[in-house]
C-alpha cells in the first residue's frame, strides 16, 4: 500500500517499521519537550499522513512508552481518512503519570502506527438480540 505523507522537518526521518515482522511504523515528536508531574501535553508528529480511503491510522503506545513514565492520554487514538489537510499535523497526546517531571528528546520515538481498514455499520434494530445474557464485565473471570 502506497501512502502519502508530508513531513513539516525533513530534517527528521519518515515513519519506519524496526523490524520485518513489525505491524506498526514508529511515530516520534518534532521538539523537545518537558511534562511536569501528571501534566498532559500535545507533541507535534511532524507528520501529516493521508491516510488511504476506507483505512484508519490507529495511534497506540510503543510498549517502551511507560518505562519513561509516560502514557498515551486517550489510551489510543483514531485518525480518520480525512484528516491530511495543510494543518492536520498528528500530534501523539502524552500524560506523565509520575511525580517527577519526563523529558523527551526531538526524534524520539514515542508511540506507533498501525494503518488498518475499516468496515461501516449498516444497523438493523431489533428488540430481541439474543437468548442468554453473559452478566456484565468480568463476567468469564
Amino acid at each position: 500500500m502506497k501512502v502519502k505523507i508530508k513531513r513539516i522537518d525533513k530534517t527528521l526521518p519518515l515513519p519506519e517499521y524496526q523490524t520485518a515482522g513489525s505491524v506498526g511504523f514508529d511515530l516520534y515528536s518534532r521538539i523537545d519537550a518537558t511534562f511536569a508531574a501528571a501534566e498532559i501535553k500535545d507533541l507535534p508528529s511532524n507528520l501529516i499522513i493521508e491516510v488511504p480511503e476506507g483505512h484508519f491510522l490507529m495511534v497506540t503506545a510503543r510498549s517502551s512508552l511507560p518505562k519513561k513514565g509516560l502514557a498515551l492520554a486517550n489510551s489510543v487514538g483514531v485518525v480518520d481518512q480525512d484528516f491530511h489537510g495543510p494543518e492536520d499535523e498528528l500530534h501523539l497526546r502524552l500524560i506523565n503519570f509520575t511525580n517527577s517531571p519526563v523529558s523527551v528528546k526531538r526524534g524520539e520515538r514515542l508511540a506507533q502506527g498501525l494503518i488498518l481498514p475499516i468496515e461501516r455499520a449498516e444497523w438493523v434494530e431489533g428488540d430481541e438480540l439474543g437468548k442468554n445474557s453473559r452478566g456484565g464485565f468480568g463476567s468469564t473471570g
